[in-house]
């Protein structure tokens, strides 16, 4: 159903990167989440009457207000898509993440809002009624959660979409609370004891529950998260590739929406090679990235040794050392400077980001003195700055 969907309603839908087809993708996933949820409403609203139960009333407004949070998502999409102008240079991509923090708030809000009616229902209880025609609706809601949450978890990986992932997370959470209020049909059916009100209580707490999940996750971005492992090295990964570049480091991406990021990397070149010819290569990957990987790339040229055998010999017995101090830590831009009686040895080292003062100045300490080791006038002049690449990559390196 959402490929066929996909393909009758979104041209040219296989060309994600495209605005005008992420926003098909986000105005045609609005529009089904309003039509399911505005159904799913009248159904459960009207079961609930029938029922006499708090949960499934509770049920049916939380619905209600997943299909204002569909409409949220559709203008948070629409508005999303427009171009750059004067005060906003960078677009306006930021505005789907704001759509997706108040389809959280709404959610909250409605969780809210039934614990306090459930802890009314807890000190007292109603009268409660077993409707066969309700139960087959309330699993209808179950089917019809399970592909929304399915369609939009789909939709959303395909086009990188925060409101779409906050959709999905929510219908999930729709389809465990509309699960707990069967249950306690079904008790009260074969128990005759009514837990509707406990049973309300725990779906209010889960609503509240997901809406805070779907509110952190959305922050993230607005706030500034570190460079994700698989962005880190497909962005490393293309610049390397070039000829007359030797690596890479300290890449920092900014985020103005999904589909539009800007970012800074610093790439090695050798210290031999004419500065037009190395500012030419340098030219044409910010380039290529604009169109390869839709990212505005600003380079900084950072000259490194490459053919001194002594340079090499020890910076590779100092990157031996780094394995036995801490296998987390690096360095780059590494000269080396000899003087008469000292050799300075000059160099940034990357640390990870958790790492307290304390933990970097006994790093430091160590590194220092197993180097001096190596030669008495060997003196470090060491940089420390922490890394902005997420955890799971620091692990891999």
């Amino acid at each position: 159903m959402t490929e066929f969907l996909v393909r009758k309603f979104i041209k040219d839908y296989e060309n994600v990167e495209k605005v005008s087809v992420r926003t098909a993708y986000g105005v045609m996933a609005g529009i089904v989440g309003i039509f399911c949820n505005v159904l799913l409403f009248l159904a459960k609203g009207a079961a609930g009457l029938a029922l006499g139960s708090i949960s499934v009333i509770a049920d049916a407004f939380n619905n209600l207000s997943d299909a204002g949070s569909s409409i949220v998502s559709l203008v948070g999409v629409k508005l999303a898509q427009k171009p750059a102008d004067e005060e906003h240079p960078f677009g306006h991509g930021r505005i789907e993440y704001i759509a997706a923090l108040i389809v959280a708030f709404f959610v909250v809000q409605v969780g809210f809002t039934f614990f306090k009616e459930a802890v009314g229902k807890i000190l007292h209880p109603q009268a409660m009624t077993f409707s066969f025609v309700s139960l087959v609706v309330l699993l209808f809601s179950i089917g019809v959660k399970l592909w929304l949450r399915s369609f939009n978890l789909k939709l959303g990986k395909r086009i990188d979409s925060k409101v779409m992932s906050a959709v999905a997370a929510d219908a999930m959470g729709d389809v465990l609370t509309t699960s707990a209020t069967i249950v306690s049909i079904l008790f009260f059916r074969f128990t005759e004891i009514n837990i509707d009100g406990i049973v309300g209580l725990g779906v209010s707490l889960i609503v509240i529950w997901a809406g805070i999940g779907i509110a952190k996750d959305t922050l993230e971005p607005l706030i500034g998260e570190a460079v994700p492992s698989e962005v880190y090295r497909k962005i490393s990964d293309f610049v390397e590739r070039y000829d007359g570049i030797e690596g890479t480091h300290d890449l920092i991406v900014h985020n103005y929406g999904p589909g539009r990021s800007m970012a800074s990397i610093h790439a090695e070149v050798p210290n031999d090679v004419d500065i037009e010819t190395s500012h030419e290569v340098i030219d044409k990957i910010e380039t290529d990235a604009k169109e390869e990987l839709g990212i505005f790339l600003v380079i900084h040229m950072d000259p490194v040794e490459t053919k001194d055998e002594k340079v090499l010999s020890v910076k590779a017995h100092i990157e031996e050392i780094l394995c036995t101090v801490d296998p987390f830590i690096s360095i780059h831009d590494f000269r080396m400077v000899e003087g008469k009686e000292r050799i300075n040895l000059i160099f940034d080292l990357l640390v990870p980001h958790e790492y307290n003062k304390e933990k970097q100045g006994h790093i430091v300490q160590k590194l220092e003195e197993k180097i001096h080791s190596l030669d008495t006038r060997f003196e470090c002049v060491i940089t420390v700055e922490s890394g902005f690449i997420a955890k799971t990559e620091k692990a891999e390196e």
